[in-house]
């Protein structure tokens, strides 16, 4: 489906005037660098059979500097009222986009203020480099797929994955639909013609890793510790479903050993009862389609790489698109270490066959870096992937977990880079580790197959957990999850 642009419907005319600086190159166009959002509370009443959506959005905004005027994100709603510390603004004007305001009186830097948006429409995936991201029906439901920038697709937000907040997510609907969205389920509540079901969601999220699911599905609760994990799915897959998944609590404490504590109270599988062309991840939760639960755990390396990423990508969160690899690297690697611990093949043995893969494709891709239309490339998944198993023949094993366990610790729920991830490896490990890293991310050309100096690590598997001194998604390929 294509987006419909919104129509201009301003209170008065404004004038952009250089209002918007873009944030990351690899968005174009998203983001405000002006003001930060610490949370927003959305109230939505959506009725699945119309597509229709009417919006109530709340934002608890703070001033980088002083503001006169700033702008959200928003595509293909229309907005009805803009309030300011519940006083109309001096004036507001809908583009393309864009919801543009000016203030009434300004907002001094650093100082609080509260934004109020109502809107409606009918949602659809915002068109872009990566496809169509965002909110979008399913046969029978939604499915909100926000990866990279989906997010305006249903919610006025300053869309920038640097700036995250906390959530409280109300959605009403039909009585024969459950809603799963962020966070904690507080609230279940029947009104006239509908249920309201309402999320919190405390620890801070990136705005694109926002979601709501609507769909018929059974909710199973599949392990109560110490992780709690729940699922839910169409009543025809349950079955299949509890085999496909059965694993999931080993691998659960296998990537808590590896990577450190779990950094949500809860984990969600969604199953849909459409297909997906590959599943994707949400903060808390992962997103799969019936075509991926056949009853003979036929997509093991895909859960294992959805759950790596409440790790790498929702706890950990680049701060801007191009260092994609910390995410899709770490998760690729993580389906090793699984294939690894559960008697598949080694670790090293899965390296060897990727990096014979890559060494026959162009050489032309700087996984540190590799540009916007090449963010969700394989070789990004693969390549990153190599570059961690590189740094674990290196260092061994021992000192690989105490890095990756400082990495997640020293940054739980924050935002990274590529840069501050070769400084952790450089502080938890005793040989020098920059230049062997700098040549895997920032050099075209493909290293030489990583081999230990004085030991084999083709069968070895990280003894066990090392303590830190510190605190799909979806690709463009049929076969590289988000």
């Amino acid at each position: 489906m294509t987006p419909s642009s919104p129509p201009t419907t301003p209170s008065s005319p404004v004038t952009q005037q250089s209002m918007v600086t873009s944030v990351d190159p690899y968005l174009p166009g998203h983001g405000d660098d002006s003001f930060t959002v610490t949370r927003y509370e959305l109230d939505l009443d959506y009725r699945v059979a119309g597509n229709r959506l009417t919006g109530r959005a709340r934002l608890h905004a703070r001033a980088g500097r002083t503001l006169s005027r700033f702008a959200l994100d928003l595509t293909g709603l229309r907005v009805t009222k803009v309030l300011i510390g519940g006083r109309r603004p001096g004036r507001w004007t809908q583009r393309p986009g864009k919801l543009h305001i000016a203030l009434a009186d300004t907002v001094a830097v650093g100082a609080g203020f509260v934004v109020d948006v109502e809107y409606s429409g009918k949602p659809v995936p915002i068109a872009g480099t990566w496809g169509e991201v965002g909110w979008e029906e399913l046969a029978d439901g939604v499915i909100v797929a926000g990866q990279p920038d989906g997010a305006p697709s249903w919610f006025p937000c300053n869309d920038r994955p640097d700036h995250k907040a906390s959530f409280r997510i109300s959605v009403t609907t039909e009585p024969v639909y459950r809603v799963l969205a962020n966070g904690a389920l507080t609230e279940r509540t029947n009104r006239a013609g509908g249920v309201r079901w309402v999320y919190d969601q405390p620890e801070p999220m990136a705005t694109y890793l926002a979601t709501v699911q609507i769909g018929r599905y059974d909710l199973l609760v599949t392990s109560e510790g110490p992780v709690r994990q729940l699922a839910a799915v169409p009543a025809r897959l349950r079955s299949d479903f509890l085999t496909d998944f059965g694993r999931q609590g080993e691998m659960m404490a296998l990537f808590e050993d590896r990577f450190g504590p779990y950094p949500f109270a809860d984990y969600v599988v969604v199953v849909t009862d459409d297909q997906l062309e590959m599943p994707l991840e949400a903060q808390g939760m992962s997103v799969f389609g019936a075509n991926h639960v056949d009853g003979r755990r036929g997509a093991q390396r895909l859960v294992a790489h959805e759950l790596a990423h409440q790790w790498f990508g929702n706890s950990l969160t680049l701060e801007r698109l191009q260092h994609i690899w910390l995410h899709e690297g770490f998760a690729r690697y993580a389906e090793w270490l699984w294939s690894e611990h559960s008697g598949g093949r080694s670790a090293a043995a899965l390296a060897h066959q990727a990096w014979d893969r890559l060494a026959r494709l162009p050489q032309d891709l700087v996984i540190g870096d590799p540009g916007p239309e090449r963010t969700f490339d394989d070789r990004v998944y693969t390549r990153g992937a190599l570059t961690l198993h590189a740094l674990r023949v290196t260092v061994g094993d021992d000192d690989f977990v105490a890095t990756l366990r400082a990495w997640t610790g020293g940054h739980r729920h924050g935002t990274v880079t590529t840069a501050q991830f070769v400084d952790c490896a450089a502080r938890h490990t005793p040989q020098p580790v920059d230049a062997l890293l700098h040549t895997w991310l920032f050099d075209a050309a493909l290293p030489p197959f990583p081999v230990a100096a004085t030991r084999s690590t083709s069968a070895a598997t990280p003894s066990g957990p090392a303590t830190s001194s510190g605190p799909a998604d979806r690709d463009r390929t049929a076969t590289a999850p988000r």
